[in-house]
């Protein structure tokens, strides 16, 4: 072992196994000659960099669009204790540990561990860094078989019709006080009958939209296997069509507000309201059952919500009634009259 201290610090240090101690010598002596050059530590320090280093590589080198939950994970792997090891002293024990430590759910320990697998994957081959995949591999395992991690619990909760004519009230108030506001009866009604995620209800474009096919292009859809490039075409049902075209054309983007003002206005309500554990995504939840409920196939109803599997669309079949409950809904002609949305219907209409 070499180890070489600058001001009291320990700035490298390098192991090598031999079977006999005279080579080891010779190493050591030949090693220290080399760092001893002038450049040499620098050339070592930068071959056996500090995790957070190899990740702001990673992000810096990256052509995708790592994404924002990815981003925000990385950057605190950077800054936990681990962030500040040299990669080739990254073991199990280490990931295990830092795992153990997080404080968080089973399953958001697991999605950590996944994102630090992706750097410890391109380390070596791309950079040549002394990242081991075997040790991410070993501590994956280790942390699965004590519990530390764990899949995510599927939700099934939907809201009743009462719990939304509360909160359609509440936004319309809001909205009437404040015309510029979020429109969240909009938002919240396009979430159950699209079946669309927050973040790609953000995102569509007018663009975006074929009308005549009724679908919307939707980009970077989830997935397990890819997110970003994944862009697929979507059906909308003639509720979702509606309401888009209920929306007025100032901007290139359909709803032109942030995901995070969104999902903020919706928990705000909600706890306003006092209703209990329910949360904007559970409204894709809604949409897609109700579309069962109401006697689609499987492959039609996979055509509206992106997915690419039943394996996938099994958890929205615990099915509750039959039929549409939400024929005769007072709410969508209040958020997107008939008259309205024919109106901007028109081709000669639009931006």
């Amino acid at each position: 072992m070499i180890r070489l201290k600058q001001g009291g610090k320990v700035v490298l240090t390098e192991t090598k196994t031999f079977d006999r101690r005279q080579a080891a010598a010779t190493w050591m002596e030949k090693r220290e000659r080399e760092l001893a050059q002038p450049g040499a530590l620098e050339t070592a320090q930068r071959d056996d960099p500090l995790l957070s280093a190899v990740i702001d590589r990673y992000i810096r080198e990256s052509r995708k669009d790592i994404g924002r939950t990815k981003t925000q994970v990385l950057g605190a792997i950077k800054a936990a204790p681990i962030g500040s090891m040299h990669c080739s002293k990254i073991r199990s024990q280490e990931i295990t540990q830092f795992a153990q430590s997080l404080g968080v759910l089973p399953q958001t320990v697991g999605n950590y561990l996944a994102h630090l697998a992706s750097i410890f994957a391109i380390a070596r081959p791309a950079w040549g860094y002394p990242l081991d995949q075997t040790a991410i591999d070993d501590a994956r395992k280790v942390a699965k078989k004590l519990g530390v991690t764990s899949r995510s619990v599927a939700r099934n909760r939907r809201p009743t019709l009462a719990e939304l004519d509360l909160l359609m009230e509440h936004f319309g108030k809001i909205r009437a006080k404040r015309v510029d506001s979020t429109p969240m009866q909009a938002l919240t009604a396009f979430a159950i009958f699209s079946t669309r995620r927050l973040e790609e209800m953000c995102r569509i474009t007018w663009n975006d939209l074929d009308q005549a096919g009724s679908r919307v292009m939707v980009h970077d859809l989830k997935h397990p296997g890819e997110k970003i490039g994944n862009n697929v075409w979507c059906d909308l049902p003639p509720e979702a069509m509606r309401i888009i075209l209920a929306q007025p054309k100032r901007e290139a983007r359909i709803f032109p507000v942030s995901s995070d003002a969104v999902s903020a206005a919706f928990t705000r309500a909600a706890k306003f309201l006092e209703i209990d554990d329910l949360h904007l995504h559970d409204m894709r939840h809604e949409g897609a059952s109700r579309l069962f409920e109401m006697g689609l196939s499987i492959p039609r109803v996979a055509a509206v919500t992106g997915h690419r599997s039943w394996q996938s669309l099994k958890r929205y079949t615990h099915l509750r009634h039959v039929g549409d409950r939400f024929v005769g809904w007072k709410w969508l002609d209040v958020i997107a009259p008939l008259e309205l949305s024919a109106q901007n219907s028109n081709p000669r209409n639009s931006v």
